[in-house]
């Protein structure tokens, strides 16, 4: 009986908020409109593929970009790390009289668990990685503020994906990588993976590839806007390419048919890079 009674008032508690008015929030594809939230944002969902919400989401932030293209109103539902839940109606409009909007938590439709029940937060066991994290992002941070080389570059499609970098390190490998994005269209990101190939692509009887795991990710993007660039880099385990092994970096889009892959054996690159 208490389980029921603890249902149904939350079930009240959603349903009375959510019968507000919502608030409408215009963007356009000319702008950054910047939403501010007052707890980190875990997850943001458009109605319409014409509207983009864009934030970290493997680093939990406070703010997210929207952009839209012309088309019929959509809406936002976005939920935070507390378990708030806002929703809101999107709108395009060529002319944007506000362009941030700071939201309060009182702006909340409901909330995911009873407000009695706090929201429990994920256990991380990462005692020994804490470590490495403070170590990798000092050495991350160096390798983006060198110079800038070219070990292989794929164009297609306007969307330019360039390795930049190679660099081994104690038990890892650094990549830095850079997207560059011409072609007229935003690019949001559904993943970039790394893997080492062995074979010819054309004869699938004998290609294969193994997938690398990816430690750690410093600066990496989710979308890359059009007319701009992101350098970022990727910490792997350390590995050294077979003679018959390429490195092989597939970059695909989200909710899009885009798709680049660079593959190169990179020979001369490990040889100077491999440590001694």
């Amino acid at each position: 009986m208490k389980k029921i009674f603890t249902f149904l008032s939350l079930t009240m508690s959603i349903s009375i908020s959510a019968q507000r008015t919502l608030d409408t929030i215009y963007a356009n594809d000319q702008k950054n409109v910047a939403l501010f939230f007052s707890s980190p944002i875990r997850q943001g969902i458009t109605g319409a593929s014409h509207f983009v919400f864009i934030y970290n989401r493997e680093k939990e932030q406070y703010f997210g970009l929207l952009q839209a293209k012309p088309g019929l109103e959509s809406n936002l539902l976005a939920v935070t790390r507390d378990g708030s839940v806002y929703s809101y109606i999107l709108k395009y409009s060529e002319r944007l009289s506000k362009l941030n909007y700071f939201i309060a938590a009182n702006e909340r439709i409901g909330k995911e668990a009873p407000l009695n029940k706090p929201v429990q937060q994920e256990k991380k066991n990462c005692v020994a990685k804490e470590n490495r994290k403070d170590y990798f992002l000092r050495a991350c941070t160096h390798l983006l503020k060198s110079k800038s080389t070219t070990i292989a570059i794929k164009r297609k499609q306007g969307i330019k994906l360039e390795l930049e970098k190679m660099i081994y390190e104690g038990s890892e490998v650094y990549l830095v990588i850079a997207i560059k994005n011409t072609s007229g269209i935003n690019f949001e990101i559904d993943y970039l993976n790394v893997y080492r190939t062995n074979g010819n692509n054309n004869r699938k009887a004998s290609f294969q590839r193994i997938q690398q795991q990816v430690v750690y990710q410093h600066d990496n993007p989710y979308s890359i806007l059009t007319g701009l660039s992101q350098r970022f880099v990727y910490v792997l385990p350390k590995f050294v390419l077979g003679d018959n092994e390429k490195l092989m970096l597939e970059l695909k889009e989200l909710n899009g048919s885009r798709k680049v892959i660079l593959e190169d054996n990179l020979k001369k690159i490990v040889r100077t890079k491999r440590p001694s």
